[in-house]
């Protein structure tokens, strides 16, 4: 009896079959995320790469970079982030991207009374 394929070598075949595909590019780096950061940081830097204008690809890979003490990269992405998301509409994506890059500069402060 064959056991039915793991949705890491799903996406593995979906991206052997399209390498092109963002989705599948952004759902490998997702999956790789936990496990193996520096081989999601791979899925993503190919997304930033080859494509540019999806947005949900700066605010998880900011957030790698962060993970991978990489912060003056994480700002890099974040500020293109900003600039892609504003350009696309995607005015909700936008603030996410802007709160993360607040809370790596320090600038997430809470008001004390």
């Amino acid at each position: 009896m064959e056991t039915a394929p793991s949705r890491l070598q799903q996406l593995l075949a979906f991206y052997q079959d399209d390498p092109t595909d963002a989705f599948t590019i952004y759902a490998l780096a997702t999956e790789y995320r936990v496990t193996e950061p520096e081989k999601a940081m791979t899925y993503y830097q190919k997304l930033l790469d080859e494509h540019p204008d999806y947005v949900g690809t700066y605010y998880h890979a900011g957030k790698m970079l962060q993970q991978l003490e990489k912060p003056e990269e994480a700002e890099k992405v974040y500020r293109k982030g900003l600039t892609v998301a504003r350009k696309a509409g995607q005015l909700h994506a936008a603030s996410e991207i802007q709160q993360a890059m607040n809370q790596l500069l320090g600038l997430d402060y809470e008001d004390e009374d």
